[in-house]
């Protein structure tokens, strides 16, 4: 699987069935070459255009599953920080 098809696909928390989004980048360790999480954007604001706040990071190991059109992660709302 290529990163342009992570880009293509819903990414939903299965702890509270909330959408978040596509993916828009991609973390990985230089070192070893392993990706180390998905980078989405950060919710809508309203700044005279619409803008995005600052993008988020999902880690490697909250990836439930990754399927034909939807990635779900697992995300408790406790952990979930406001950037």
């Amino acid at each position: 699987m290529r990163v342009v098809d992570l880009r293509q696909k819903e990414v939903i928390n299965i702890c509270t069935c909330k959408t978040l989004g596509c993916p828009i980048d991609v973390e990985f360790n230089p070192k070893t070459g392993h990706l180390t999480g998905l980078v989405l954007p950060g919710p809508v604001k309203f700044c005279g255009f619409f803008c995005h706040g600052e993008d988020f990071v999902i880690p490697w190991d909250r990836i439930c599953q990754i399927g034909n059109d939807i990635i779900l992660v697992e995300i408790p709302e406790k952990e979930k920080k406001q950037p």
